[in-house]
């Protein structure tokens, strides 16, 4: 859906900014950029939608040359979120929300129609926030509009830029879990970009950790990315709570569970869903202090899941392939 090839910035003073960059982002996947300030992420970002020229290289999106197309109906077809959110203050949110529409032209009925729709998809009540200004909303409020205005056109692609950083962590988290929930829903190609590796690994099918100076030091799952580490710097990056992060990200498998036959019930804990992550297995087995955990798919019990099985989870999740592969 995104490709770009050889993509460099270059200032007037000497400054490289991004470095020759080579990426490809599948249709339907969330990548996520992380790396330290000033290392290119955000300029990247800035670069597929032409808020910033790149100085070298092609960046296609669909297959369609984006330094070829008119720049305004270029963002107008992509969706964007800013930390800011951006919002215009004398506005109320229902005519925030109808904006692009109605730059397209769509009638006011149908684009009012549309975004009380999204304002619902986002969490949003319409009829008590629709007439309310964006200084009336709480910031996470606020980001919330900012995503279902970026998704009011129904863009392909979407790029966010820090989208949850000025919000506190617990409506962080939360923000999170609703889009990727959305995410799940609508099947959007995203390109996120932050700061914080946690959310990365979170949020991303695939993440991209970059250098200072623009250059691209690893573009790997997070499942990958946390056990196999390209370089010492992706290391350090990564830090050394990488094994706990590895736990989040890694989903559970049938193949890691024993089988439920001669199991007693009073070794069990509390039951969870096959679709778990080993962190959230992990989790259940300490809570309650048992040798084992029933796993289930629906309403049938698959198997149990022990300490040694979470084991074998970490030490196969190491020989998973990369998506790039």
């Amino acid at each position: 859906m995104i490709r770009l090839e050889g993509v460099g910035k270059t200032y007037d003073d000497g400054t490289v900014a991004v470095h020759e960059l080579d990426l490809d982002v599948h249709h339907g996947e969330m990548v996520c950029l992380v790396g330290p300030s000033g290392c290119g992420k955000s300029t990247t970002l800035k670069m597929i939608n032409r808020l910033i020229e790149p100085t070298t290289g092609r960046i296609m999106l669909d297959g369609v040359d984006v330094t070829q197309s008119d720049p305004v109906r270029l963002r107008r077809g992509i969706g964007y979120v800013i930390q800011q959110v951006g919002l215009f203050p004398h506005q109320t949110i229902i005519t925030n929300v109808m904006t692009v529409p109605r730059l397209y032209g769509e009638s006011k009925d149908i684009a009012r129609t549309r975004a009380m729709e999204l304002m619902e998809t986002v969490g949003l009540d319409p009829a008590e926030y629709a007439d309310r200004y964006p200084h009336q909303l709480s910031g996470g409020q606020r980001q919330r509009v900012g995503v279902a205005r970026a998704l009011a056109a129904n863009p392909p692609v979407l790029l966010m830029d820090e989208p949850f950083g000025a919000v506190d962590p617990v409506v962080r988290t939360r923000l999170q879990d609703e889009f990727l929930r959305l995410q799940r829903d609508l099947d959007k190609t995203v390109v996120l970009v932050t700061h914080d590796i946690d959310e990365a690994v979170r949020m991303g099918d695939r993440v991209a950790i970059f250098e200072r100076g623009g250059k691209l030091a690893q573009f790997a799952t997070p499942v990958e990315l946390l056990a196999r580490p390209a370089n010492d710097f992706v290391a350090d990056f990564v830090g050394s709570t990488k094994g706990l992060r590895r736990l989040a990200v890694t989903p559970l498998d049938v193949e890691h569970l024993e089988p439920m036959d001669g199991v007693n019930a009073g070794q069990l804990g509390a039951a969870i869903d096959l679709d778990s992550t080993l962190e959230e297995a992990l989790a259940a087995l300490l809570r309650d202090d048992k040798p084992m955990v029933g796993v289930r798919r629906g309403a049938t019990f698959v198997g149990v899941l022990t300490p040694n099985g979470v084991h074998r989870a970490l030490r196969a999740s190491l020989a998973e392939p990369s998506f790039a592969e």
